[in-house]
């Protein structure tokens, strides 16, 4: 099957898996206006669809968030200098999107200018008393564990991003097509949802925080590569950080799944959600739904 075929084929399953599926979900109208910080920083490998033109131009990822932004009522700052990162300064916005990879208090990479170390712990703090935070993709390669990055780490021993966002990326496969299953198709954005496959770059994850609450699970029965070779495990879930609101999905690699309309609306009820916008149960339900998500593949 060739490229086209493959992406004819994954459309084709998206609309199966959307019958029904309320295009266009937002907040209500009576909501207040939020602000975003969408950070796409890149100290390790930069994605394409984070990378800006030659003359600075907003990447593909930033040009949708910015329409999301315009259609449904809030308002974003698309910036990739970590310098934005201090406590009075981020104590303007409600909530924050990362699609990054690395130690963002370091050098390298795009080199932006990095994130001050207390930016780091100013953004955690924020978080824990009360800000939203939305991951996409490479978030979870950003601000490793320390150790065998093929182990789960005691959560006492985990970076204190990772302990926030839920989960650590440790490696993936070539790019191919997976089956997500949906677990709460309640969940605001996945309202109506039924299990669908997409053709994605897909992260094999660890270190999962105990009292998450499960939206998608990536079901790798087919699937080539070691590292999948696994029970299934969260794919795209939410929690609670304290009194913030943490959303995060393993999906954003390629341009056309940025471009769907499945992702575009997971992401806005995220967004919405992290925001405070809308309710949502978030009851943690790892343990009952997939239950064997410790049980690691190989690397290689």
């Amino acid at each position: 099957m060739n490229r086209r075929e493959l992406l004819q084929a994954g459309a084709a399953a998206l609309s199966a898996g959307l019958a029904g599926f309320p295009f266009g979900w937002a907040a209500g109208a009576d909501t207040p206006r939020r602000r975003l910080l969408m950070f796409t920083r890149s100290q390790g490998f930069e994605h394409s669809v984070v990378k800006r033109g030659k003359k600075g131009e907003l990447s593909l990822a930033e040009r949708l968030v910015t329409g999301l932004a315009q259609k449904h009522g809030f308002d974003v700052l698309c910036t990739k200098d970590g310098r934005e990162f201090l406590p009075e300064t981020i104590a303007k916005y409600d909530a924050f999107l990362f699609e990054t990879t690395g130690d963002l208090t370091r050098d390298g990479g795009d080199g932006q200018p990095p994130m001050p170390p207390e930016g780091k712990k100013a953004l955690l703090k924020a978080v824990e008393e009360g800000k939203g935070f939305v991951g996409s993709h490479c978030a979870s390669d950003t601000f490793h564990s320390p150790g065998d990055r093929n182990r789960n780490q005691d959560r006492d021993k985990m970076d204190p991003y990772i302990a926030m966002l839920g989960g650590e990326f440790i490696v993936h496969g070539a790019q191919q097509k997976a089956w997500m299953r949906v677990i709460d198709p309640k969940f605001p954005g996945a309202e109506g949802l039924k299990d669908f496959a997409l053709h994605e770059e897909w992260y094999a994850l660890k270190n999962f925080a105990p009292d998450l609450h499960v939206i998608l699970a990536e079901d790798n029965e087919g699937m080539k590569g070691a590292m999948y070779q696994r029970p299934n495990f969260p794919a795209t879930w939410a929690r609670r950080h304290g009194k913030g609101r943490v959303f995060y999905t393993s999906m954003g690699h390629r341009e056309d799944v940025w471009e769907s309309q499945v992702f575009q609306n997971l992401l806005l009820g995220g967004l919405n959600w992290a925001f405070g916008n809308v309710r949502a149960e978030v009851t943690p339900n790892l343990k009952d739904v997939t239950p064997k998500s410790a049980q690691l593949g190989e690397k290689k």
